[in-house]
């Protein structure tokens, strides 16, 4: 059971962190890059108008990976859901600026967050209910406790991510590439 606990807490935390990496980077440089043409305001609310899709998603993956898994097995589920979110994560690090490819760019983003939004509501769910159905009657709060302490720490690695690189680059080098170095990790 610990070793279920414990991966059921990593797998939440890598979600969140996916998750949350957005967030952050939407608060520090996505407007600018991805919506250019705006108020320096407007991007970035614009930027978290597309971190909010994935928000909206969440629910969506809950029911529908919820789906699968009760018919075909949780394990399977939750591999497909941490590939989904973590695919979509090292996609948005490699999706090319307004300046390069112009309205495809918040486009393509808007898509890529409400992918990592869907694997993230089925992986949650399920990390918990896994552990849950695993876990012996007597200690099933505890046990199912582990990957509700994903989401903070998947929230702390994405800050510390971005306070290193941020801290450690140049404004310039953060802005050209310093900011995609968290979706690739």
């Amino acid at each position: 059971m610990p070793r279920l606990a414990a991966a059921s807490l990593a797998g939440t935390a890598i979600e969140f962190y996916d998750f949350f990496v957005y967030g952050t980077a939407a608060a520090l440089v996505l407007g600018p890059l991805f919506f250019p043409t705006f108020s320096p305001l407007a991007g970035t609310l614009a930027a978290f108008a597309t971190f909010g899709v994935g928000f909206v998603a969440r629910p969506l993956g809950s029911v529908l990976f919820g789906h699968i898994g009760d018919r075909r097995g949780r394990r399977p589920v939750l591999v497909a859901s941490l590939l989904l979110t973590g695919g979509a994560t090292v996609a948005v690090g490699c999706v090319p600026t307004y300046d390069s490819i112009g309205v495809t760019a918040p486009l393509l983003l808007l898509v890529l967050r409400f992918l990592q939004g869907l694997g993230l509501g089925g992986e949650w769910g399920g990390a918990v209910l896994l552990t849950a159905e695993h876990a012996p009657p007597e200690r099933r709060a505890l046990w199912s406790s582990f990957p509700q302490i994903g989401p903070a720490v998947g929230f702390l690695l994405a800050n510390g991510v971005m306070l290193v690189l941020s801290a450690s680059l140049t404004e310039a080098q953060f802005a050209a590439w310093g900011w995609r170095v968290p979706f690739w990790a």
